[in-house]
């Protein structure tokens, strides 16, 4: 309450009150008196909206934790029963970046960080180079961040327009950006590539080659940041690693939000089932496990193909099943890539066959999906027709 009429006298005559909760702000104080005597009017306005924010987040804090308790009086020492949404939400974060445009001119926008960003999530970023971050370079890198950070081992993640259009695995970024880059060279023109381990001389100079809107990477050596020095528009992020995800993701709709828990579901290959006459090899176990990791990444309905911790083709977005499988292909045969062999991943169940039969067309000797329609028997039955390994993992993962 102190803090709250402090404030509210900020005033805008030389004897408002500067009242001050962030020891941050101490020495900007002191300047300002030792150099006029008093506070400004900007300094007290900022200051009383800091507080402001301050309390009411205390406040918000409060009024979510009551209105997630159960209505009935607990019993003595019990432990309340929390509800898992709070009826009351209230959301605060502070503007980060006042960006140029939304995702086209006639758009206004900007950038807001959580109060506490954990680690390993993009808004830790710090840019050692190149132009302002726009709102698409945001939305993008946050796409192709998630997705790298997935892989335990060295990975690279090529994306456009959210997309993957290019992941590969390497014991070196330069390894990985050749094979990622392979997959789709002409959606890569312009996209935001991430890596998950240090990007050196070599890497860079592979990048370099390419137009490039983003880089994404833990670290970067000195060789490979003089030779991005070249191109100062590219835009050269560095993003700590870490295991945080945001406590829930949220989607605007027409007067109300959309909330829900990050699918962070770490699928359990032990718990994957082989339903086709047709075993597994070692090789195809390693294929299947991560081109289903990058069919999470992938707009609704995903179609992945992928070989030897590269993707060969990616089929993305569609209204039906059927027709990503056939862009996935068409993609691989535009970058002159063989399918042959390959393996394939779907985020949600085939409806049909007709969307196993053109992978199987294709050259798929392997698929995984969840399963669970209607039409399982008729899709496991056309798989064994077709001479080819089916995995069941039980769960969805669609990404609108």
């Amino acid at each position: 309450a102190m803090l709250r009429a402090a404030a509210k006298n900020h005033g805008t005559e030389a004897g408002g009150v500067t009242v001050v909760i962030d020891p941050s702000d101490y020495e900007r104080i002191l300047n300002e008196i030792d150099q006029a005597g008093t506070t400004s009017y900007g300094l007290r306005l900022e200051l009383a909206t800091k507080v402001y924010a301050h309390t009411a987040a205390y406040d918000g804090a409060i009024a979510a934790y009551l209105s997630r308790l159960n209505a009935a009086e607990p019993a003595q020492d019990a432990a309340p029963e929390l509800a898992p949404w709070p009826r009351v939400l209230t959301l605060q974060a502070q503007q980060s970046q006042a960006l140029r445009y939304g995702e086209n001119p006639h758009q206004q926008a900007a950038f807001y960080k959580d109060a506490t960003v954990g680690t390993g999530l993009l808004a830790n970023y710090r840019q050692l180079q190149g132009k302002e971050l726009s709102y698409n370079n945001i939305a993008d890198a946050d796409a192709a961040w998630e997705c790298v950070r997935s892989f335990q081992t060295g990975a690279c993640v090529i994306v456009k327009h959210a997309n993957p259009c290019g992941v590969a695995l390497g014991d070196t970024a330069a390894a990985a950006y050749t094979k990622a880059f392979k997959t789709d060279p002409t959606s890569a023109f312009g996209g935001i590539i991430a890596f998950n381990q240090t990007v050196d001389e070599a890497a860079a100079r592979a990048v370099s080659e390419q137009f490039v809107e983003v880089l994404l990477a833990p670290d970067y050596s000195d060789a490979a940041l003089a030779i991005f020095a070249a191109k100062k528009n590219v835009r050269v992020l560095q993003v700590p690693l870490g295991d945080a995800h945001n406590p829930f993701n949220a989607k605007r709709v027409g007067g109300g939000w959309l909330l829900q828990t990050p699918d962070t579901y770490l699928d359990d290959s032990a718990q994957f089932k082989v339903v086709s006459r047709r075993q597994p090899t070692d090789q195809q176990w390693q294929d299947l496990l991560f081109t289903w990791n990058v069919a999470k990444y992938v707009k609704s309905n995903a179609i992945v193909f992928a070989g030897n911790g590269m993707t060969l083709g990616v089929g993305a977005g569609q209204m039906s099943r059927v027709d990503s499988a056939r862009i996935a292909a068409i993609k691989a045969e535009n970058a002159g890539l063989s399918l042959q062999d390959s393996a394939v991943a779907s985020d949600a169940f085939f409806p049909f066959r007709d969307g196993l039969d053109v992978v199987a067309d294709a050259g798929a000797t392997c698929v995984i999906q969840p399963g669970g329609s209607i039409r399982d028997d008729e899709v496991i039955a056309a798989a064994d027709e077709r001479d080819m390994v089916m995995v069941l993992t039980g769960t969805r993962h669609f990404n609108h």
